[in-house]
């Protein structure tokens, strides 16, 4: 994509009465669920090394309330592959339709309503998330919530949401970031839309405007949310949570599958460990001539056909594969 225009950002609080007359013909709340949320901190923590932010898509709803007011519902979003280099940007586009398509199988009434990201953390800047020219105070060590390169972005997602895609939405997409940071022990989310602003008919910078966002929750995603909490705070009861692990329970005091099978995989790598160590001491004793008992060819086939079928990979690789599944 072409270079990209400067992003400004415009706070509510700053913003004038000339420029606060746009959002009557805009979106003025947006509603966000939680599975969108995990959905977006679970590809932050499966980032690839070395990227500074994550982008995808977001689908939704546009509802129009009883005073003539634009509010957008997001339900649902998928991880869009880019790259940022300086002030340019790549997107994956035919990965972004692909799994458009597959989505509009399971639910036709969703839509494309906007983009999300996660902040730019300190040093990104002109290295993998372009620069940014808002007008955020430049504290050092602040996360950036908006980039040069998200006006490019922006302007790709407006296509998008003006598209069959959006059923034929005004595209006019929101913008949902949310500061991975964890300065203050909370995970800040921010929503944005943009107006674009010319000089003499030219482009000249995109302004982003901060709108107001809250969560929404099904009943469903309620039950899940409100387990998670309790489950952190433990629900009211004073347990200890180590005899707690050691009983295979929860801090409520309930039967936890998840426990239960990190207990089972730690006893499972313990019989590993000690099955290795035996086939090893009895190896050492052949070569040395010290073993005590008759040596069995049938043994060492056996050994041979264990160690084969074991695949060659990388210690670093292994490591990642195996963080992965136990994540999944």
């Amino acid at each position: 994509m072409d270079l990209s225009t400067p992003a400004l950002l415009l706070n509510p609080s700053t913003s004038t009465k000339s420029t606060s007359s746009l959002y009557s013909s805009s979106v003025s709340s947006i509603e966000v669920h939680p599975l969108v949320l995990l959905s977006v901190l679970d590809h932050h923590t499966r980032r690839q090394e070395g990227a500074g932010r994550v982008i995808g898509t977001l689908l939704g709803r546009r509802n129009t309330n009883s005073d003539g007011k634009l509010n957008v519902e997001v339900t649902n979003c998928f991880a869009v592959p880019h790259a940022e280099h300086g002030d340019e940007v790549a997107i994956g586009k035919d990965f972004n339709r692909q799994m458009l398509a597959l989505h509009n199988r399971a639910n036709r009434n969703e839509v494309v309503v906007g983009w999300y990201a996660t902040a730019l953390p300190p040093g990104s800047e002109g290295k993998d998330g372009g620069s940014s020219n808002s007008n955020e105070e430049e504290t050092e060590g602040e996360y950036k919530c908006i980039a040069d390169t998200s006006s490019l972005i922006h302007e790709f997602y407006a296509g998008e949401c003006g598209g069959p895609s959006s059923g034929g939405g005004d595209g006019d997409p929101i913008h949902l970031v949310l500061d991975t940071s964890l300065k203050y022990d909370t995970i800040a989310i921010k929503a944005y839309r943009s107006t674009p602003i010319a000089i003499k008919g030219e482009p000249f910078a995109n302004m982003f405007h901060e709108i107001r966002v809250r969560i929404k929750s099904a009943e469903s995603e309620r039950i899940c949310v409100d387990k998670m909490i309790k489950g952190l705070s433990g629900g009211g009861k004073q347990v200890d949570h180590a005899e707690a692990l050691l009983h295979h329970e929860d801090v409520l005091g309930n039967k936890e599958p998840g426990k239960e099978d990190a207990m089972g995989l730690q006893m499972s790598m313990e019989k590993l460990l000690q099955l290795l160590e035996s086939a090893s001491t009895y190896v050492d004793q052949i070569v040395d001539g010290t073993v005590k008992i008759p040596t069995d060819d049938r043994v060492g086939r056996k050994l041979y056909d264990a160690i084969s079928s074991v695949p060659r990979i990388r210690n670093e690789i292994f490591d990642g594969m195996f963080h992965d599944s136990l994540q999944d």
